[in-house]
């Protein structure tokens, strides 16, 4: 199931984050995260790996999809993991250049080896804590959103 939230001003045009995660509570934390730090993107989840890829090949409902700047994806997704997701972007000429976080519960060094290998552009453990994990989620948008340049991003 997709559910896309506008934070900020909806008129502007905006950066668009793909969250892939199927934990009703990570969503909303992520969610809160962004408000709180008075982000200007659109936030677009999708509940399993399959989901992820119709919209990211805007697939089916997904036609008018827009292109992520950036994917947050979990890797214990149902119907088809993180890592096939992440397999299956990284190895798409049209999709590789998204930077994709991987963000998940796992600290396991064979799930962030295996990340890096299908060429994860970073790998974050979701803090338990509540104001950990909103830090966490505001590092992140800070860093990819505002300090790094972006190929998948209009210059403008």
């Amino acid at each position: 199931m997709e559910r896309e939230t506008f934070i900020g001003n909806s008129d502007a045009a905006q950066d668009v984050i793909l969250l892939v995660e199927d934990n009703p509570s990570d969503v909303r934390l992520t969610r809160e995260a962004l408000l709180e730090g008075k982000a200007v993107e659109r936030l677009v989840v999708v509940s399993d790996g399959e989901q992820a890829i119709k919209f990211l090949r805007k697939r089916n409902s997904h036609r008018e999809a827009p292109t992520p700047v950036l994917i947050l994806l979990d890797l214990n997704l149902p119907r088809m993991d993180g890592r096939e997701v992440l397999a299956e972007i990284k190895g798409d000429a049209e999709l590789r250049r998204i930077p994709v976080v991987v963000l998940t519960t796992s600290t396991d060094d064979g799930d962030v080896a295996r990340s890096y290998e299908l060429h994860a552009n970073s790998y974050v453990t979701k803090p338990i804590e509540l104001e950990k994990f909103i830090e966490a989620i505001l590092s992140i948008r800070d860093f990819w959103l505002t300090t790094a340049t972006l190929p998948c991003r209009p210059r403008g």
